[in-house]
């Protein structure tokens, strides 16, 4: 394996790159080598890669793109008139600083709030997909400086990816962590499963990524088995490929949110035709009984008849009739993607496809069952691991305090107010200082306008960026942080079977420093330099984190090349997990293996939920009807349902600028996609700019005039930089097509309060005027340090840190 890696690691490419030197690497969407030449990356993918990612092209102009920021930059306003909130957050220029000027007023900073508002006035963002590197995780980082300088910090819990389904899941069958990265399923799925009813699809686009890395893309690979075997494809979803088109599967295409009101249509039919394994209902659930009352309308008058659920879903009632007939005389996967539960009320989908696979008495067996999550990230459905990867320990926080991921803004708005939380009543603290390092809050959260008041509202906020984002235009510090080609790092993902020695392949960029750098020389001004360092330079950090893992491949008998060996030669291989998941270990003897639930058994009615007792989530799944569907009297007003799902060109928001990124868009602007009979109302063609609003915003996108796309819905990815400009009769709209501009700053329920950003009800129309500039790649707005600013941060680092 060592000499293979050699191979693709440092070969030369002659005349063509003029011998330079191709070094490893690795990226959250595959491993791959690369050289620096002309001003530009070469990559080549990882030769063991069966089905490479094209995301791999956005990384070519990144080390020198024009939003690459040189030299760290300081808020004017900020330097004007100190600390505090201010509305002009988001619209003030920046001045440069020296690393030593900005690193002195910041550390004083920092110091000012511990010292009269203690930690827990320090809330510390960032959400690790930064790199796929495990000691440069910004994440990591950023969280043990705080722990370990600072006394700790106000954290967040869960994503905006699957918020909703990792507060849910361990109430009703276990930790989605174990539910969805323990199990074998992409090879189950290409030898064993019959049929797979995918509820949101299977994205492919989604599959290629991994937070840590994705050496082996997979899923094209097992869906083609699967097809070639004769396994059957159907696919619940407003969006025709969410699934690959060159695999032959059945669509059906529902309103959009109404996916629970779709599954309990199908349990019905199971009841009314005795179709549901009821020995192993009574054996390995609790309550179904009390579902089932509901189900057949016993308590609240209304059967869940196949005709109820068509009327909410638009899916005629013989084929909800034919459907749940295939499924219960199939091997038969129930596949629930992320995207569904990124909605109001996005815990019922993922709880009712749990209760559908119970039904069917197929949980815990070769190709059946239940899969959350599967298709939505690259490593989950694939075997874990036997060892250890490197890990960063971010030490020990002593704050209690800490928000559901997606509630920053209500955090930054309402000091003192109460949020419910899975049982318990959260006090949002007052937040005076936010520390942001690897990631942009200007793109993972909903209602941006909301969030731009939201961060006007700290004393200081404190970003580290490559690159000018929309996040940095609301920083008061902007410490220029390298990426991750300008670093050596080691990438390892759990369930993926390689160690990557992650080389630096570029000089970093104008003045731009590592985040442990920036933390070191932050902690060294705080007389704190040893407890975070812990007296290790960063090469030293990589041979320490680099030794678990080492010693466990050692004590397995497999091969434990010692660092310098594993860095000449590119890569490790990991041992694979051979155990069995969980689920299929409680599914064969659920009295010896009993589930991690208050039953030990899947909770169908949790009586733990029901003694919650909020309206928005009941003691088992349940049809609530959402704020904003088109069966809703909103829509009237705005009468088509936008999709913000994940784009096919980037990871979120991650180098949106890049080549294959910029290739998707439509005169430089997000591409929105729109049935023709929804074109053809609004006299929108193909290629024009049209403008996508409500009542909370609106922005530009480029149009798309596709039949993949159900009538009445329209799909507009995330991920483009925000780009705010006031139009002529118009007002403020994102000119680069954002839409969460659009969406919703509200939790998915009281239990779970995840990102309900997925879906919202918009009006369209064809934008008939010269459109704006897109000026969202070309950085925030900086000018020289005038002398009379620079007499005020001379006279700032007077004053003692003591």
């Amino acid at each position: 394996m060592a000499s293979e890696a050699v191979t693709w690691g440092r070969s030369i490419v002659g005349e063509v790159m003029g011998n330079h030197d191709f070094l490893p690497h690795s990226s959250h969407w595959g491993a791959f080598s690369a050289a620096w030449a002309n001003g530009e990356l070469v990559i080549r993918p990882h030769p063991q890669d069966p089905a490479p990612s094209p995301l791999l092209d956005n990384m070519s102009s990144a080390p020198r793109h024009q939003s690459r920021i040189a030299r760290p930059l300081v808020r004017r306003g900020w330097l004007e008139r100190g600390p505090g909130p201010d509305p002009r957050r988001g619209s003030d220029e920046f001045v440069e600083l020296d690393w030593d000027d900005a690193l002195d007023l910041l550390a004083r900073e920092l110091n000012r709030v511990q010292s009269i508002h203690s930690a827990n006035a320090i809330f510390g963002g960032s959400y690790g997909w930064s790199s796929a590197g495990r000691f440069h995780h910004a994440q990591s980082q950023v969280h043990r400086f705080l722990n370990c300088v600072m006394g700790g910090y106000v954290r967040s819990v869960n994503t905006y990816s699957s918020g909703a389904a990792a507060v849910i899941l361990p109430h009703v069958i276990g930790d989605m962590q174990r539910l969805t990265r323990h199990n074998d399923l992409w090879r189950e799925l290409a030898d064993h499963s019959e049929m797979i009813v995918a509820f949101g699809g299977l994205p492919t686009r989604n599959s290629v990524v991994s937070s840590g890395g994705n050496s082996q893309h997979v899923a094209p690979g097992a869906l083609r088995a699967a097809a070639a075997r004769g396994a059957r494809f159907v696919l619940v979803t407003p969006i025709r490929d969410d699934f690959p088109k060159e695999i032959d599967a059945e669509w059906l295409a529902p309103v959009p949110g109404t996916d629970t009101a779709l599954m309990l249509g199908l349990a019905h039919v199971m009841v009314d035709e005795n179709l549901q394994d009821r020995a192993f209902l009574e054996r390995h659930t609790t309550g179904y009984d009390a579902f089932e009352d509901y189900l057949l309308g016993r308590g609240d008058g209304c059967a869940k008849t196949p005709e109820w659920a068509a009327a909410i879903c638009g899916i005629g009632p013989d084929t909800l009739r034919k459907l749940a007939r295939d499924m219960a005389r199939s091997r038969t996967l129930v596949s629930v993607s992320y995207s569904l539960q990124r909605s109001q009320h996005g815990e019922q989908p993922v709880w009712m496809g749990i209760v559908l696979a119970a039904m069917l008495g197929q949980l815990g067996k070769m190709g059946g069952g239940y899969a959350f999550g599967f298709g939505s990230i690259g490593n989950i459905g694939k075997r874990p691991l036997a060892a250890p990867i490197p890990t960063l320990p971010q030490g020990k926080n002593s704050v209690a305090d800490f928000i559901p991921v997606a509630r920053i803004a209500d955090l930054l708005l309402s000091p003192g107010a109460t949020c419910d939380y899975n049982g318990q009543h959260l006090v949002y603290p007052d937040i005076r200082l936010v520390y942001w390092a690897g990631g942009n809050p200007f793109h993972h959260h909903q209602n941006l306008q909301r969030l731009a008041e939201a961060f006007q509202r700290p004393d200081t906020v404190v970003i580290h960026e490559p690159f000018s984002t929309a996040s940095t235009r609301f920083a008061d510090f902007v410490l220029p942080a390298t990426i991750t080609m300008e670093r050596d790092d080691i990438g390892a993902a759990g369930n993926d079977p390689k160690l990557i020695a992650m080389h630096k392949l570029v000089e970093p960029f104008g003045e731009a420093l590592d985040d442990f750098e920036i933390f070191k020389r932050l902690a060294q001004r705080l007389d704190r330099a040893d407890a975070f360092t812990e007296n290790r330079s960063s090469q030293e950090w990589l041979r320490h984190l680099y030794e678990p893992t080492r010693s466990a491949l050692s004590t397995a008998g497999l091969p434990a090349p010692d660092f310098d060996t594993f860095w000449q030669s590119g890569e490790v291989d990991l041992p694979l997990s051979d155990k069995p998941s969980f689920v299929r270990s409680f599914c064969d003897d659920p009295e010896n293996n009993p589930l991690p639930t208050p039953s030990g058994r899947i909770e169908i009615f949790s009586k733990t939920i029901a003694a919650f007792g909020y309206a928005d989530c009941r003691g088992h799944p349940s049809w609530i009807e959402p704020a904003e569907w088109l069966g809703g009297a909103r829509a009237r007003q705005f009468p088509v349902q936008l999709v913000a799902n994940q784009p096919a060109g980037r990871l979120h928001s991650q180098l949106d600028f890049g080549s294959h990124s910029m290739s998707l868009k439509v005169q430089g602007r997000e591409r929105l996609r729109l049935h023709p009979s929804d074109a053809r109302a609004r006299g929108v063609r193909n290629g024009d700019i049209v403008r996508v609003y409500n009542d909370r915003g609106g922005c530009l996108a480029g149009a798309s005039i596709d039949e993949d796309v159900r009538p009445g819905v329209a799909q507009l990815s995330t991920g483009a930089w925000y780009d705010p400009q006031a139009v002529e009769g118009i007002g403020e709209v994102c000119v680069h097509g954002n839409p969460n501009v659009l969406t919703r700053d509200i939790g998915t329920s009281s239990l779970a309060q995840g990102c309900s950003g997925q879906l919202v009800l918009v009006e369209i129309e064809r934008f008939d005027a010269p459109p704006p500039t897109v000026t969202a790649h070309q950085g925030v707005k900086r000018a020289p340090l005038p002398a009379a600013l620079a007499e005020r941060v001379a006279a700032l680092k007077k004053f003692s840190l003591k």
